[in-house]
């Protein structure tokens, strides 16, 4: 089941949460649902280089509340807050809302989030970079950032190859069976002169002992609890560490002075055999 199913919808309501919040009757839902669709499609495109994570839209009565995750703000915010506000006078249109409000979330570690990850190694296969170098420096940087295990599947005429073929690369664990386990996923292509390459990218950050907020704006790793117990077992470390340092001044001198000891020793039987 956990390699079938999609390990985000797999968790929503247990550790993750939805990122479209609003209520729909059936007269509604779907002009709102597809409204939806089209405003993320059109963010995408239009915010290309912007390293977008996620979009959460949130509707109130009369209100359209649109939330970006993204590992570079700048691009979008633009000088002065310009770029904003042409977003937003641009989704009015698209929406036909007069009030539409805009907000930008910083992403801290862009290493750790599947989607920055996936358009990173597809925007590198379009510039003609080998695709195992890419999977291998977007592992490498993910596990350094703290990622307990990153998995990359990528299917295609990988290298140009005139058959296409499904290869994937794997570092740490990826438990997919695992509610508990905040794995982020993202499904990315790179369009390339001989094709397009799809990629897949799982990212496992962990497990969450607490309970989680699943609010959909909640940015971090791990729980309070799991970095609580980190922490703990640092600190541990750091003192076994210190002991042990302790124990090998106070050994090394005792060593020291009990060579000393058996040198006279030494001495003092081979003066005595001299003597007789």
């Amino acid at each position: 089941m956990g390699q079938k199913a999609n390990p985000i919808g797999n968790r929503l309501g247990i550790i993750r949460g939805w990122e479209s919040n609003w209520y729909g009757n059936k007269k509604d839902f779907a002009s709102k649902l597809i409204e939806d669709h089209k405003i993320r499609t059109y963010l995408n495109a239009r915010i290309n280089k912007g390293g977008i994570a996620k979009i959460v839209i949130e509707r109130t009565l009369n209100k359209l509340i649109v939330t970006i995750h993204t590992s570079k703000p700048g691009i979008i915010i633009g000088k002065g807050g310009g770029e904003v506000d042409r977003i937003k006078e641009e989704l009015k249109k698209l929406t036909g809302k007069e009030d539409v409000q805009i907000n930008i979330l910083e992403i801290r570690r862009p290493e750790l989030d599947a989607n920055i990850v996936g358009d990173t190694i597809a925007r590198q296969i379009e510039n003609r970079i080998n695709y195992k170098r890419a999977i291998k420096m977007a592992i490498a940087s993910a596990l350094r950032m703290g990622a307990e295990g990153i998995k990359v599947k990528v299917s295609g005429r990988l290298g140009g190859a005139e058959i296409a073929r499904t290869e994937e690369i794997k570092q740490g664990r990826v438990p997919l069976h695992t509610f508990r386990m905040d794995i982020d996923y993202a499904n990315v292509f790179a369009l390339t002169v001989y094709g397009k390459i799809g990629i897949k990218v799982w990212i496992c950050k962990g497990e969450v002992l607490a309970k989680r907020d699943l609010n959909p704006n909640f940015i971090g790793g791990k729980s309070e609890v799991s970095d609580r117990r980190d922490r703990r077992e640092g600190d541990d470390r750091r003192d076994d560490r210190r002991d042990r340092r302790d124990d090998r001044r106070g050994g090394g001198g005792g060593g020291r002075a009990g060579g000393g000891g058996r040198s006279g020793g030494a001495g003092g039987r081979g003066g005595g055999g001299r003597r007789g």
